[in-house]
């Protein structure tokens, strides 16, 4: 069968950005303090890229004749992303350093897709790849940036485990 890596690291992807929308959306609930107004809504735009994504992921996986994972189970038994209760006692710059650890997550899964889906000649899944790594990285920026640092966004960057 062709694709086969293709759509499992597709399917990788499905559980991921599943996870990783409840992970932004606990954010959004559990924040607190000074910038909290400015940083709330924000949350809503950051959970509607990644559901974005997920949908675009999702289809790209059922064109190629895959089934994604669809239910609240598979998910939590194939994402990579760590689950934690919330909780009120996280700052917001501890809360903005752990989305960051999940866009880093993302981006390195992107690229890894990217290199299959170019091992099994698939320009198209490889091109959705690429334009949402684009935009994960960048995300990963501006958060940083926020936070006072420089991204971090370099080939030798040590992937997040």
């Amino acid at each position: 069968m062709r694709y086969e890596k293709t759509k499992e690291i597709l399917n990788q992807l499905v559980a991921d950005l599943s996870q990783f929308s409840v992970v932004i959306h606990q954010t959004h609930w559990y924040m607190r303090g000074p910038e909290f107004l400015t940083l709330h809504p924000l949350m809503d735009e950051f959970m509607d890229e990644i559901n974005d994504q997920l949908d675009v992921i999702s289809e790209r996986l059922i064109t190629l004749d895959g089934a994604p994972y669809s239910t609240l189970q598979e998910f939590a038994d194939h994402t990579g992303i760590k689950d934690e209760v919330g909780t009120y006692d996280r700052t917001i710059p501890e809360r903005m350093e752990k989305l960051v650890e999940g866009y880093r997550y993302l981006s390195d899964l992107y690229k890894e897709g990217i290199e299959i889906a170019s091992d099994e000649d698939d320009a198209s899944t490889e091109d959705i790849f690429t334009g949402f790594n684009t935009d994960v990285e960048k995300k990963i920026w501006m958060i940083q940036a926020k936070l006072g640092f420089a991204p971090n966004i370099d080939p030798a960057h040590e992937k997040v485990k």
